[in-house]
């Protein structure tokens, strides 16, 4: 099929190159502008945007996909189908009812649990057993639409947003094809959506900071949840005063402790107190320097047993 492709994270790249692999046409690449980052704070292109450049197709980059520019731009393009993962725009009906076909969302939840900005995210915070990825035609509301086709997978107890982000991206980037054939020949069922609706919040840098007086198993939940971005943080004593440290992997220890939640406990490890039960942070990060495995941590920093982390 002719497709337009709308995608701008890493977890969108694999969907685009599984597309181009399987003989799709990507008429065009849609993603959002090029932003500032690193220490020189140089424009660079997303990394769909990169993808799409170096597989020689057309990219546009809008500031919004509202503008009548934008939305002209789009319904002139003689397209089947648009493709949307993860792209970071509201498309109005205008956009979605152009392709004869319609537009397609791959969206990283088993919906309707986790609508929204943040669902791999949300998943881990939250303690679900599973999530997955789905194929679903778009509406106007948010993540609302009906689900063509589903891939599930389970949350291991050492998952962090990275290591479930390349899970469900790989699942999704092979579901695709297939959803896309079934659309085609016209054997597609689309399935309404059931269930309780959740929403997968962005997530702010408030919110990351750990709570120590929450449970051990809410905070490894919560620490792998964010790892490696944003990363959850807390507060240390340094010689210094108060830094800001990441703590990027836990897990539940086996241990119990009557020490006020934020202690730093005895033993061979760095073992905290929580309000209910007892973590273990396994790799850490100080503010400006590269990320340490526990051991590595306490050899060059001063965090004595009976400190508090805040």
């Amino acid at each position: 099929m002719r497709l337009a492709f709308m995608g701008t994270p890493d977890f969108a790249v694999k969907a685009l190159a599984e597309l181009v692999a399987s003989g799709h046409e990507i008429v065009c690449v849609y993603s959002q502008p090029p932003a500032p980052k690193g220490r020189g704070q140089q424009l660079t292109p997303s990394p769909v945007h990169a993808f799409a450049i170096s597989l020689g197709l057309e990219v546009r980059t809008p500031k919004s996909m509202k503008s009548p520019e934008a939305i002209a731009e789009f319904q002139a393009l003689d397209i089947d189908a648009c493709v949307v993962v993860a792209y970071g725009q509201i498309l109005k009906a205008e956009v979605l009812e152009h392709p004869p076909l319609g537009c397609f969302n791959l969206h990283a939840s088993l919906l309707p649990r986790w609508r929204g900005a943040a669902p791999i995210q949300r998943a881990i915070m939250a303690g679900d057993s599973h999530t997955g990825v789905q194929v679903m035609r778009m509406s106007e509301g948010l993540d609302e639409g009906p689900v063509i086709l589903s891939g599930r997978v389970e949350i291991t107890a050492s998952d962090t947003v990275q290591t479930l982000h390349d899970k469900l991206a790989t699942m999704g980037a092979a579901l695709l094809p297939v959803a896309l054939a079934a659309i085609e020949r016209g054997g597609a069922t689309d399935q309404p959506q059931v269930g309780e609706v959740t929403y997968a919040k962005k997530i702010t840098s408030a919110e990351a900071r750990i709570d120590w007086s929450r449970s051990a198993q809410e905070l490894d939940w919560h620490i792998r949840g964010l790892s490696p971005f944003p990363g959850a943080w807390t507060m240390v004593q340094t010689p210094k005063g108060e830094q800001r440290l990441k703590v990027l992997l836990s897990r539940v220890a086996d241990k119990i402790s009557d020490q006020a939640a934020g202690t730093r406990l005895e033993g061979d490890g760095l073992y905290i107190a929580t309000g209910n039960g007892v973590i273990e942070l396994l790799r850490v990060q100080r503010e400006g320097k590269a990320a340490q495995d526990a051991a590595e941590f306490l050899n060059g920093a001063s965090l004595p047993v009976g400190e508090r982390l805040v």
